[in-house]
């Protein structure tokens, strides 16, 4: 048995198997330095892992929308980053007048799900008119015509998006509501982070629930499994596509107003940088698998927030929070090495008929 193991080797698996080791020994040498130094106090800590777990929310939810758009029609809908600025602008349009009339400090509960709905609303309609004005035309077309149009739609929205509403950024509206510190046990986090991961954790809810509960979730599934047999039972894969494009895009507003209200600005471009994050989250975790997308995005922020402090200042880097994109997208490259699928998602040899 082990000769015949042997035997099977290749160069391939014994460099994969140096890879692990080598991989293995760097994490533990950075995370053995830093924890021994003791740089951070448990505080610091317990900041970290709160503020990896409100961007892993974030990126949660963006991934989300990638891997139901990409599970339906495996296309990779490169204006989703876009989708979810455009849900911040909403929010911040809406947030500002009910700021100035005081309804803001007022009726503090209303007021946010008016901001969640105006942002969502909008997003949902965005993704919509994408889907429906640059994406049906090139469905069935072959090469690189889909992927090439969904960059430019990427492009197309974030310039007029910086056309309307100028270049300069824009501080979001304070609710009072959200300022100030939350104490669970021995832990302190800033409320803002905690009701955004809580408001997150909901969303994702509601969306498994329309999956797995719904007649038009069983319709998305079906057609993600075989649209020819899903015509064949009577559902209509546009009415499919639509739908999964608005809540997608609902998801996405939902995901710009969570991030106005944790960082309090909104600028045009910043829809690419996370949209970027949230396609990695949603890879991380195995694309077109909805679990595996929620998964992602909170190890991809926790992988962010903590990453720095327990693996790089072990090592005695400079500065070690300008390399965190650095350590999520190493974090990245190496689930894709020796788990190409994903973390949750379907094996190559798995293939639809």
């Amino acid at each position: 048995m082990l000769r015949d193991w042997l035997r099977r080797l290749t160069w391939v698996d014994l460099f994969l198997v140096a890879l692990r080791i080598a991989v293995l020994l760097l994490v533990s040498t950075g995370a053995w330095g830093s924890l021994r130094e003791a740089r951070y106090s448990a505080e610091h800590w317990t900041y970290f892992v709160g503020f990896g777990l409100t961007m892993g929310a974030i990126y949660a939810l963006l991934a989300l929308g990638f891997t139901m758009v990409y599970g339906i029609l495996r296309l990779v809908n490169f204006a989703h980053g876009e989708v979810f600025m455009v849900g911040a602008f909403a929010a911040y349009f809406t947030a500002v007048p009910l700021s100035s009339s005081g309804l803001a400090a007022g009726m503090p509960l209303l007021a946010a799900a008016v901001m969640l709905a105006c942002a969502m609303a909008v997003a949902a309609g965005v993704a919509v008119g994408v889907e429906r004005i640059a994406y049906r035309p090139f469905r069935r077309a072959g090469g690189y015509a889909p992927l090439i149009t969904a960059i430019g739609a990427s492009f197309f929205l974030q310039y007029s998006a910086r056309g309307m509403f100028g270049p300069r950024s824009r501080a979001f509206p304070e609710i009072a509501m959200l300022n100030g510190q939350v104490t669970i046990g021995a832990m302190s986090l800033p409320r803002a982070q905690v009701a955004v991961v809580l408001a997150a954790v909901l969303v994702m809810a509601g969306l498994w629930l329309i999956v797995v509960r719904t007649r038009m979730g069983k319709a998305m599934r079906a057609v993600s499994e075989d649209q020819h047999a899903a015509i064949l039972m009577g559902i209509d894969p546009d009415r499919v596509v639509v739908f999964t494009f608005a809540v997608g895009g609902a998801i996405a507003g939902a995901a710009g107003l969570f991030y106005a209200l944790t960082f309090k600005q909104v600028v045009f471009y910043m829809g690419f940088f996370l949209g970027v994050k949230g396609f990695a989250a949603a890879v991380l975790g195995g694309i077109g698998n909805i679990p595996g997308a929620m998964l992602g995005g909170f190890l991809l922020g926790l992988a962010e927030s903590t990453g720095p402090a327990l693996f790089l200042e072990g090592f005695g880097i400079d500065s070690p929070y300008q390399l965190r994109d650095v350590i999520a997208y190493a974090m990245l490259v190496m689930v894709l090495v020796f788990r190409p699928q994903g973390l949750l998602g379907e094996r190559l040899a798995v293939k639809r008929a």
